[in-house]
């Protein structure tokens, strides 16, 4: 495979879309959602995506708004100007929304859970089992789950005005994880009592 997930800061980035349709709106409201700058070139745009900030262009424009764009995303059914957009855009990150192997930039199906995300990618394969794979993960993934999360980054941070170690930090995150108490705490939805008695097992490290 010759891809590898990494993610990217979108606050601010500059994100040009070829095309108004569907797909083109979901990217939109995608990247829109997650603090970037968005203009399409198309025909028309709902009023949510007006309402969000998004501009609309004419594909007469599209070498200036490539010229602007960080991020091109060719989301057209028109062929020939999609890859004449692709064409001017060798320079920059691309998304083809068509022809995904094509760019330089996947944009998989995501989804989040409490502060989780989980993005799914098939190498192109099956955009159908990704759905699929999608309802599995989201089925397993618990609201203790993402309790535990929250009291994971809470421990992180108060062991980090104590224990100067990374490992030594581990090693008592660990420990905070198997706690038995903290576990029942979860169970019971009483997140500040456990931050109170992590508090209390930290002030012992002292």
């Amino acid at each position: 495979m010759d891809w590898t997930s990494i993610y990217l800061k979108t606050a601010g980035l500059n994100v040009f879309i070829l095309g108004t349709g569907e797909v083109a709106t979901r990217r939109a409201n995608r990247f829109l959602d997650h603090g970037a700058n968005v203009k399409l070139a198309g025909n028309d745009l709902s009023s949510d995506l007006l309402e969000k900030g998004a501009g609309l262009y004419s594909t007469d424009d599209v070498d200036e708004l490539v010229e602007w764009a960080d991020l091109v995303i060719v989301a057209s059914g028109d062929g020939e100007m999609s890859d004449y957009v692709s064409k001017i855009s060798h320079d920059k990150l691309i998304n083809r929304a068509d022809y995904p192997l094509k760019g330089n930039v996947i944009v998989p199906t995501s989804f989040n859970i409490g502060d989780i995300e989980i993005s799914i990618f098939t190498n192109g394969k099956s955009p159908l089992m990704a759905r699929q794979l999608r309802k599995k993960i989201q089925s397993i993934i618990t609201e203790e789950d993402v309790l535990e999360i929250e009291l994971q980054d809470y421990a992180r941070l108060k062991l980090k005005e104590v224990v100067e170690d990374q490992k030594e930090r581990r090693k008592y995150l660990y420990e905070i994880f198997e706690d038995e108490k903290i576990n029942e705490l979860i169970k019971s939805r009483q997140i500040d009592d456990a931050k109170l008695y992590i508090d209390n097992l930290i002030r012992g490290l002292k």
